[in-house]
């Protein structure tokens, strides 16, 4: 299988470990869990998985703790998931999908102890923070999508990518599309590109994935934007630049959580910022963090693990334990004195 004269047999022989081939290989019941609060990434890789195992004559379950996005209601496969394994199943494998670390998994798991202790575990991961140790487990910080590493694990499985009649290379181009925002964010290297050539020819409508992942908005998606974006707030040097979504927002504008997909994005574009960053108000009395960073710059990584957070270098996530005022204070504060070390 070639892409551009690119030969994906031999990189995904080189690429994909052989615990992990033999595992999914050997399954025959599966559950394939993503991350809580879905992104295409997750969702794109879960349905791959399932597809994998059954193209092999297996069974397998999606499931996640929230429920998909409507964002992504367009890809094959979203119906599928289910917030807990399906009762009584004998699953024989556990398969975590995109997630940085077992906490990312959410409430499923901690609804499930038993069921995620006794089986056997695989993970498939990109995140520079993951740390998953088991034999079966693949991470690769340096691949741009987990998606990427699942096509790669089909071609060595020998699955063809048209399998589903092209669900399976459009769950897998969704994901590759939301990581590399259409292959602009500087993780898009050559193999990422030789895949996603492997996945066009297979079917993938990579235009549409693109146009409905980031040109397609409903309205009141736009009106939260606007909210957000009116209380925009930089520091005095303006090398940090934030703001803040609030419960409130989302009711004043008849949006849901998952509208707030892609705001963190346009707080990156900024001109001068090094450091971008969005705070969501948590019921709980915490906030999530989510920070974007300028390449050569400060390590998104490095910032969101003061609170126990993960990501990528450019990209990263965290939960503080702060009420959203005091959550705000404490990131600035580590986000200037970050931001303040780079020299350009």
């Amino acid at each position: 299988m070639t892409a551009d004269g690119v030969d994906l047999d031999r990189l995904a022989a080189a690429a994909v470990p052989e615990p992990l081939l033999a595992r999914v290989r050997g399954a025959r019941r599966v559950l394939a869990v993503s991350h809580e609060n879905p992104d295409a990434d997750t969702i794109g890789a879960a349905i791959a998985i399932c597809l994998l195992v059954e193209a092999q004559g297996g069974t397998a379950t999606a499931v996640c703790s929230d429920p998909v996005p409507p964002l992504y209601a367009f890809l094959a496969g979203t119906e599928r998931f289910r917030q807990d394994p399906e009762p009584g199943a004998d699953y024989d494998l556990l398969v975590l999908a995109d997630c940085a670390s077992e906490d990312r998994v959410g409430a499923v798991a901690a609804r499930h102890p038993e069921l995620f202790a006794r089986l056997p575990r695989a993970t498939v991961d990109h995140h520079a923070s993951n740390s998953a140790p088991g034999e079966a487990d693949w991470v690769d910080p340096a691949s741009a999508a987990t998606c990427e590493l699942l096509t790669l694990l089909a071609v060595r499985l020998g699955v063809p990518l048209t399998t589903a009649d092209g669900a399976l290379a459009a769950a897998l181009m969704a994901g590759i599309v939301m990581d590399t925002a259409t292959f602009a964010h500087p993780n898009a290297t050559p193999r990422t590109l030789a895949v996603s050539a492997a996945l066009v020819a297979a079917g993938a409508p990579l235009s549409d994935i693109s146009r409905r992942l980031y040109r397609t908005k409903p309205d009141a998606q736009l009106r939260l934007f606007g909210r957000v974006l009116d209380r925009l707030a930089t520091s005095a040097d303006r090398r940090v630049i934030w703001s803040a979504l609030l419960e409130a927002d989302l009711e004043a504008t008849g949006s849901i959580s998952a509208h707030s997909e892609g705001i963190i994005d346009l707080l990156a574009q900024s001109e001068a910022a090094e450091v971008a960053m969005l705070f969501k108000e948590g019921r709980d009395g915490s906030t999530r963090l989510s920070v974007r960073t300028k390449a050569g710059g400060v390590d998104a990584t490095a910032l969101c693990g003061v609170w126990g957070g993960g990501g990528h270098l450019r990209a990263a996530g965290a939960t503080i334990p702060l009420p959203l005022d005091a959550a705000v204070d404490a990131a600035r504060s580590e986000a200037e004195r970050l931001a303040g070390a780079v020299v350009r």
